[in-house]
């Protein structure tokens, strides 16, 4: 992702690095989506259309989160206890394990969404701000 964001691939290959930017944007976008969903479907086509819809933005979830983890030099792997977590407590949190959840959301919002990513090259790119730079 060199200076622009193609969203095609944001969304749709878990390859390369992302900044902080990007990573929020696509993040609040994938939200913001689900969000939509829950408040406008009804329960008939929610039923129906779920089966689509939820496994669409768990991938481009996937994606966006394992492309953020890997500019923090972490394997994108560590996405599925990320999404794990935000499947578990969507909508609200009930009860002692969502509160364990909700603490691993916590540090992945710590780790990706504040924390810089890793200075220069590493195994998984260039850097995305800086992509130049050797």
């Amino acid at each position: 992702m060199n200076g622009q964001t193609d969203w095609g691939a944001l969304f749709l290959s878990a390859d390369g690095r992302i900044a902080r930017t990007p990573f929020l944007l696509g993040a609040a976008i994938l939200l913001g989506v689900a969000s939509v969903y829950e408040a406008v479907v009804g329960v008939t086509i929610h039923w129906l259309t779920g089966w689509f819809v939820y496994p669409a933005l768990i991938y481009g979830g996937a994606c966006v989160l394992s492309k953020r983890l890997h500019d923090r030099g972490k394997s994108g792997w560590w996405a599925a206890l990320i999404l794990a977590a935000l499947v578990a407590v969507w909508p609200q949190p009930i009860g002692f394990l969502d509160f364990l959840f909700g603490v691993s959301l916590i540090w992945a919002v710590v780790e990706l969404g504040v924390l810089s990513g890793e200075e220069g090259a590493n195994r998984y790119g260039p850097n995305p701000l800086r992509p130049l730079a050797a």
